[in-house]
């Protein structure tokens, strides 16, 4: 992993984000982010990282958690026709908190797609860190929409990082609970989340009880850190800090989601905590430091000002610079901040009183300590192969004829704040995210197959190859067989077999789902596959990305 300066970082953004607009008087705001890029741009920040506007994701890639009835719904319901979908408004929660609005459901496909090729982009070891402000929408349930929430790109995010990454660990510092990604994934040990919200006086959504840990598998996986009114900095983040770390010493994840909430910070017109954005800040920074690939989300924030400035601030620290002046640049929106044009003064501080005890925080900890003690040792996982890894999965040819006349998506940049005065450099086109579909080949396909399982695993089932033939047949069907495939396994086989000490006996193990796990030692002697990640990657010609 790179240095703490040297990190390579992609940030996605549409330029078309600024302009959806869910109600009036509704306190969700999407032109926030429209606000936060200008200020990123202003800062120079972009040219530090790379700059992606999001392929918008298909039905197909949002049906891989949410229903097809309601993926269905949200694609056909308009202002105009909503008339006619009354007891279906009812049933995926849709009209009040969650309004219909003009062209939502491109809304829903820009915020998935960054998310989704933002955890594409740490799978191939492209980013060490991914920057997603559109994303982390963590209310939204497989069917039914919720607190302004209607797709939930975290977990569409997650299931493409569960691909190539053992174990995921997602964040949440938003102060609502993170109550739908938590769901998603309540019953596996593949995902542990922690979300640090207010709880109780019937506060939105009224989940996230230190009690809620998971169920079955995933028992314990889920880890609440219940707050009341008015935390400060200093609590906040000392209880951030070494919860943080107990979670990263029992469960070791291979990579991290932080949804950045910003409604978290004092005078949210939603919230009432007594963050300040360098309080916020800390959080992200302390997390970038762990140096385990990133995936860095929006949410919420409901005083638009504040979440500007929060976020370009923490795009600051992401790249490596975490010092940024005070004074806000010259931007097109300079008049909108007004007379508090200073980065680190909020707007609208309404201070509420401190009401967590030194003992309650204490105590919550000890327990979320306790529970993790339970916890022995971060779970090892078995996996069925992985098919060949198409990153655009190409519908039918009817629809690549369709395209060939239109221009790929590629690496962006933003209208210049004052085309006289700033020369933007041109960006490079990066062929891995314009037209083309990109898969592993054989030999990289089978490199990632093996690392996923943890080294044990892998020798068990290596064992299970050379001892008992007959279990290793199913395996093989699910990779296309060729020449390349058999030289370079069997290669791999007798590489491994020579390495054996002959007191080794057969270990049974089965195939399971993606999200299912077996109490693997993690310990191991086999260095055979280790490689996780791999850039071998071939590019045909395809539907644009």
């Amino acid at each position: 992993m790179t240095n703490f300066n040297k990190k390579r970082v992609s940030y996605f953004y549409d330029e078309e984000i600024g302009s959806f607009y869910y109600a009036p008087k509704h306190p969700m705001k999407p032109h926030r982010i429209a606000v936060t890029h200008d200020l990123v741009l202003g800062y120079e920040l972009h040219k530090q990282m790379e700059i992606y506007k999001p392929k918008r994701s298909s039905k197909e890639e949002l049906q891989r958690f949410h229903t097809k009835k309601y993926v269905n719904f949200l694609q056909s319901i308009i202002p105009t026709n909503q008339d006619q979908f009354i007891e279906q408004q009812s049933t995926f929660n849709v009209g009040e908190d969650c309004p219909i609005f003009d062209n939502m459901f491109e809304l829903f496909q820009i915020s998935a797609g960054g998310s989704i090729q933002g955890a594409v982009k740490l799978n191939h070891n492209l980013a060490d860190i991914s920057i997603n402000w559109a994303g982390g929408l963590h209310h939204a349930k497989k069917s039914r929409a919720s607190g302004f929430c209607y797709i939930n790109d975290i977990v569409l995010a997650i299931l493409e990082l569960l691909k190539f990454f053992p174990r995921v660990l997602y964040i949440d510092i938003d102060i609502h609970h993170g109550d739908g990604v938590e769901e998603a994934f309540y019953a596996t040990d593949r995902v542990m989340t922690c979300s640090f919200h207010k709880y109780g006086d019937e506060f939105f959504p009224g989940t996230g009880n230190l009690r809620d840990t998971g169920v079955d598998v995933g028992k314990y996986y889920s880890v609440n850190f219940p707050l009341l009114n008015g935390i400060t900095n200093e609590k906040y983040l000392k209880y951030f800090k070494l919860t943080i770390d107990k979670i990263l010493e029992v469960y070791r994840p291979s990579a991290i989601v932080l949804q950045c909430g910003a409604d978290s910070l004092y005078g949210d017109r939603l919230g009432s905590f007594n963050l300040d954005i360098k309080g916020h800040g800390e959080c992200v920074k302390y997390i970038r430091n762990k140096n385990l690939p990133l995936l860095v989300l929006g949410g919420g924030g409901y005083t638009p000002k504040n979440v500007a400035k929060c976020w370009a601030y923490e795009t600051g620290i992401l790249v490596g610079q975490n010092n940024l002046n005070d004074q806000l640049p010259e931007t097109v929106y300079s008049s909108y901040f007004g007379e508090n044009n200073h980065l680190y003064t909020l707007d609208s501080k309404t201070d509420f009183k401190d009401q967590n005890t030194k003992r309650r925080l204490e105590s919550t900890y000890q327990q979320i300590c306790e529970n993790l003690r339970i916890i022995k040792g971060a779970p090892s996982i078995q996996m069925k192969v992985i098919p060949n890894e198409f990153i655009i999965q190409d519908s039918t040819k009817e629809d690549l004829e369709n395209d060939q006349d239109k221009n790929p998506d590629s690496r962006i940049t933003s209208s210049p704040i004052n085309r006289n005065k700033v020369d933007y450099n041109k960006f490079k086109e990066d062929g891995f995210f314009t037209k083309g579909v990109s898969f592993l080949n054989t030999e990289s396909k089978i490199n990632r197959c093996f690392a996923l399982l943890n080294e044990e695993s892998f020798q068990q089932k290596c064992l299970k190859r050379i001892q008992k033939p007959q279990f290793f047949q199913q395996c093989e069907k699910e990779i296309p067989q060729s020449k390349e495939y058999s030289n370079f396994f069997n290669k791999g086989i007798k590489q491994f077999s020579n390495s054996l000490p002959m007191e080794s006996t057969y270990s049974s193990s089965h195939y399971s789902s993606p999200l299912s796990s077996n109490s693997f030692s993690t310990s191991s002697s086999v260095n055979i596959f280790k490689k996780r990640r791999v850039n071998n990657i071939t590019v045909v010609g395809c539907k644009n990305f």
